[in-house]
């Protein structure tokens, strides 16, 4: 998906149009796939190219990037961030933020619940989400009113059985 970011223009001058590519997962794309995104960015190497790439992945990208075969495309990126884990009180507001959005005020899940989420996913949000979304469906299988420390643990075992 792309679309055009204008800029607004100096003393008159009309606006110039820069298209921005934006790629969302691309630690799912094979190598011929990313090497594709490379072929793009081989139009003009100099300051005039029509357009940016942003690759949005997990961290899994960056290892595969540091491979022979995608050097190439590594070497062509000019700004590069890693989000940093979160820590055990940033997962904690996370999870009462989601719990929050979707219309649950008092806690749900139990401090030592939240504690083991958070060891277990090492603060990488997607991890979060997927090892919460067990621990929930954990508790309302065993018909608790709150996750705790136990129906947690089943849950990580039930979500690393399956990777």
């Amino acid at each position: 998906m792309s679309w055009p970011v204008r800029r607004a223009g100096r003393g008159g001058r009309r606006a110039r149009t820069h298209l921005a590519v934006v790629v969302d997962e691309p630690h799912l794309l094979d190598h011929q796939e990313l090497d594709a995104i490379r072929m793009l960015t081989n139009y003009d190497m100099d300051s005039t190219t029509p357009f940016a790439v942003l690759l949005l992945g997990q961290p899994t990208l960056r290892k595969r990037m540091k491979h022979g075969v995608l050097a190439a495309l590594d070497q062509r990126i000019s700004i590069s961030y890693q989000m940093p884990p979160m820590t055990k009180e940033e997962t904690a507001s996370y999870i009462k933020h989601h719990l929050t959005i979707a219309g649950r005020s008092d806690p749900l899940f139990s401090d030592d619940a939240v504690d083991l989420i958070h060891l277990t996913s090492r603060g990488l949000p997607r991890s979060v989400n997927t090892i919460a979304l067990q621990s929930l469906i954990a508790a309302f299988a065993d018909e608790r009113s709150i996750v705790d420390e136990s129906t947690t643990r089943l849950a990580i075992t039930e979500t690393h059985a399956t990777e």
